[in-house]
Parts: structure tokens; C-alpha cells; sequence
């Protein structure tokens, strides 16, 4: 039973499900490796609760093919990971990969975010990422954002007090969407000041999904945040 979602967060879905090929290695990932790597899939979620100890817990929400999850859990094997990808395709790679490569600190989830927030513990989140999401660019389709004003007060109460969010998109009428959110409220700071973009996320890799946008000509908009809790506004 999926739990009730908190007053003010939104149950309007930020995806469908447009999943496409997925190959017959992916497909086993999902059936036989989801088993084995799955974020717990009822009670109150915090690091020890997934992972058995207690370590900074990251969130990443939309983790697509896994490249930047498996750049980040290689990288700092003393935290641990939380990636929720409801593709299957995407998720069955990043299932291989965390095989293969034998990493242990990741955990994924295939549930929608929205109620899934609902069970991590308040202040239990040391980060949270959201790299490149639907930029849903159609007027009838933009309710389905995912970065609205009730979903990012959902997330804050999961992270800690100097916790960051960290956010990368390569539409601008998506990043000129976050700042709008971003003057309507007082709930985040932005490291940047006011309503500015940040300078690209060093640790964040480039991704063959990044590349491609550059390609094209997309420019990439990042935002660093941090709960606004006692903080002066910049």
C-alpha cells in the first residue's frame, strides 16, 4: 500500500512512462538484480534503514542511464546513494553496472518520487540531486514539472541543515521556470544569490545526455540550494 502523500505535494505524476527498447540484459537486471538492490518498500526510510549503518544519504531523482549515480558511488564509497528511476531500460543499466562494478552503497527505488519522499525521514538527506529533468515544454503539459513550490517544500523537510540541492537543466524555459519558484519563495536559499544560476556542479560528469544538449546548443543551467533555515537572503 502506497502511503498518503503529504498535505500540498502535488499527485500529479512529473513522467510517463515512454519507455521504449529495453534489452533482454536490461530486462533481467530489472527482474532478477531489482530484488537485491532495492530501497526498502515499506516503513521510514533513513541510511541505517536501507543500509544497515548510518552514513551521509544522498538522493538522486531521475538517475536515467546511472552514469552520474556510478560516477558518485565510485567516487565516495563512505556515503551512500539513493537513485529513483522509474524507466526501466535506464533503470536495468544502472542495475548491471552496480554489479559489475560491485558497489555497495547504492540503493534504487522504480516508485514515483512523489509519495516516496513521504517516507524518508525528516532532516535524514545529507544532498539531493536533480540533473536534467522533463523539462515538460508545452503550456498543457508544464503542471507535470517536477520543481514546483509544494514538491520542493516536500524535499526540504528530508534534508539537513546545510544539506544542498543541486540542480542541472539545459532548457531555459525550465531554468527561467525555477526562478521563477525561486522568487515566490522564502523556503531556500540560493547559493548563487537571489534568482542566479550557479557555476556547473564540478563533481557532476558529462554525460552522453549532456554532450548531446551541448551539441544541439543547448546552454546548461545549474542552481545550488540549501534549506532556508535562519539564513539571510542573498
Amino acid at each position: 500500500m502506497e502511503p498518503v502523500p503529504e498535505p500540498g505535494l502535488r499527485t500529479v505524476r512529473s513522467y510517463v512512462r515512454r519507455e521504449g527498447r529495453i534489452t533482454r540484459a536490461q530486462h533481467r537486471a530489472v527482474t532478477d538484480l531489482l530484488p537485491r538492490y532495492q530501497v526498502p518498500l515499506t516503513g521510514e526510510l533513513t541510511s541505517a534503514a536501507i543500509f544497515g549503518q548510518s552514513h551521509p544519504l544522498f538522493l538522486e531523482i531521475g538517475s536515467g542511464n546511472g552514469e552520474t549515480m556510478l560516477s558518485f558511488a565510485a567516487a565516495h564509497p563512505n556515503f551512500r546513494y539513493v537513485a529513483v528511476e522509474v524507466h526501466r531500460p535506464g533503470l536495468g543499466h544502472l542495475l548491471n553496472q552496480l554489479s559489475a562494478q560491485a558497489l555497495r552503497n547504492v540503493a534504487v527505488s522504480d516508485t514515483d518520487i512523489q509519495p516516496l519522499l513521504s517516507r524518508f525521514a525528516a532532516a535524514s538527506l545529507a544532498g539531493a540531486f536533480i540533473f536534467f529533468p522533463d523539462p515538460w515544454p508545452k503550456l498543457r503539459q508544464q503542471k507535470r514539472r517536477l520543481l514546483q513550490a509544494p514538491f520542493l517544500a516536500a524535499l526540504q523537510r528530508c534534508l539537513q541543515r546545510q544539506a544542498r540541492l543541486y540542480i542541472a537543466t539545459d532548457d531555459a524555459t525550465y531554468a527561467a521556470h525555477i526562478q521563477e519558484v525561486l522568487a515566490s519563495t522564502h523556503d531556500w536559499f540560493n547559493l548563487a544569490g537571489g534568482t542566479q544560476t550557479s557555476t556547473r556542479y564540478k563533481p557532476r560528469p558529462l554525460t552522453r545526455f549532456e554532450r548531446r544538449g551541448i551539441a544541439a546548443g543547448h546552454g546548461v543551467f545549474d542552481f545550488v540550494l540549501t534549506p532556508n533555515r535562519g539564513l539571510a537572503k542573498g
